[in-house]
């Protein structure tokens, strides 16, 4: 892992700036996809085999683009008892963690009389996309799944590109068959998501693509937003872990946490900040210690000199990471004032890592600094607010000289008289 130095130097804003930039920026990849979803579009399933031939199975033989029941029961008797019993209890605490996030039904009663009930309602039909590039992620599949499911999604759907034999990964397959999903199609890249959002022969629309994916993936999320409810664009990952009134000896783990990070690739940034240098120096020395030799290019670690634990708050709500680990008495007395993350990890034994499988929050997080604004993957994702108005006669009396006047400085006098029409002739009903 590549290591730097920095110090905040009072710059805390300045200091992320410079660390966001040592991600490399994605290449342009929008009209590759808009030439994707234009093929989906006008040729459905044809288009998804043949870019899917071409993208992900070295132009294996033809196989369905959906998987079917036998399959993925096969795959879930076929996988190791440890596997197993490990996405069991994920799911189980995704799902206690997603149902504590359900809003119920609520009513307001206003001066005039009307009544305002606030409505949750799930989409009927949501995707989950699982990355199947760099290695299978049936984590993804749990984290997905049980939460559209919690939030009462009648058909939940999975698509995961397939491998070079054409077939789909079993552990995929596997976890897929544990959550009960309703469909299963091995495709990925852009043109699962144009397929998933216009809907082809074979595949029905559904209503919201929710999913980490790679660089096509998200430009074709974003590119069919208007058609389809999408829960942000994912970028590479990100780990920031602040440091204060931490003891020496918390220095492995931390560099565990961070090179665990990093192993999302080079695009990913792992950063260390606190007020104590000689922390930064331990952890610095375990990165070098546990650190093997890199295969490729090795993702940006950077250890940042604070003067203050809340000079290193300020410098991790100005960077907004996806992951916020708070190690040591000082750093954790900070909780509460955190407003910039996709999940906060609270003490040495909370590592990143329990939240990527078991420990029931999701990891499908936002990333690229987008935690000032979006949020982590969950119900709210797959429901949509509504709202029923419930007005008496009397209180459409009562409301209907103030609608009209604003409507007639608008210049709708239909809809002034509209509401007029609900007042009798001495402005009652």
């Amino acid at each position: 892992m590549r290591v730097e130095r920095l110090s905040l130097e009072g710059d805390a804003d300045g200091a992320a700036a410079r660390v966001r930039a040592l991600a490399p920026a994605g290449d342009s990849v929008r009209a590759t996809v808009e030439e994707v979803i234009a093929r989906v579009a006008a040729e459905g399933d044809a288009a998804v085999l043949d870019l899917t031939r071409r993208l992900d199975t070295d132009g294996a033989a033809p196989w369905p683009l959906r998987v079917d029941a036998l399959e993925l029961r096969e795959a879930l008797d076929g996988t190791p008892a440890p596997l197993r019993e490990a996405l069991e209890l994920a799911a189980a605490n995704v799902r206690a963690v997603a149902l504590a996030g359900l809003d119920d039904e609520r009513e307001v009663e206003l001066e005039a009389g009307q009544r305002i009930r606030l409505r949750e309602v799930p989409v009927r039909r949501a995707a989950i996309y699982v990355p199947g590039g760099r290695a299978p992620y049936p984590s993804t599949v749990v984290m997905g799944a049980v939460t559209a499911q919690a939030a009462g999604v009648a058909e939940v759907v999975v698509c995961a590109p397939p491998g070079p034999d054409g077939q789909a990964q079993p552990a995929i397959l596997a976890a897929c068959a544990l959550c009960g999903v309703d469909e299963v199609y091995r495709m990925g890249g852009a043109q699962a998501i144009a397929a998933l959002a216009l809907g082809t022969e074979s595949i029905r629309a559904v209503d919201v693509v929710v999913g980490p994916g790679n660089l096509y993936v998200q430009e074709a999320k974003r590119a069919l937003c208007d058609r389809v409810g999408i829960d942000g664009f994912a970028g590479p990952s990100d780990l920031l872990v602040l440091l204060a009134g931490a003891a020496a000896c918390s220095a492995a783990p931390v560099a565990l946490d961070l090179l665990a990070q990093a192993e999302h690739g080079p695009g990913s940034v792992v950063v260390a900040v606190s007020p104590d240098a000689r922390m930064l120096d331990a952890v610095h020395a375990e990165i070098e210690r546990a650190t093997p030799s890199p295969a490729g290019e090795p993702a940006p670690c950077v250890l940042a000199t604070a003067a203050s634990a809340g000079e290193a708050l300020e410098f991790a709500e100005a960077f907004a990471p996806e992951h916020l680990q708070l190690v040591g008495a000082d750093a954790e007395a900070l909780a509460p004032r955190v407003g910039a993350a996709g999940c906060v990890f609270v003490g040495l034994a909370a590592g990143t890592a329990f939240g990527d499988y078991v420990a029931g929050s999701n990891h499908v997080l936002p990333t690229g600094g987008s935690a000032r604004f979006a949020s982590v993957l969950s119900p709210a994702h797959f429901r949509r607010r509504m709202t029923e108005v419930h007005l008496d006669a009397r209180a459409a009396a009562r409301l209907a000289p103030a609608g009209a006047a604003i409507a007639r400085a608008e210049g709708f006098e239909a809809h002034a008289r509209s509401m007029e029409a609900r007042m009798g002739d001495n402005g009652e009903p």
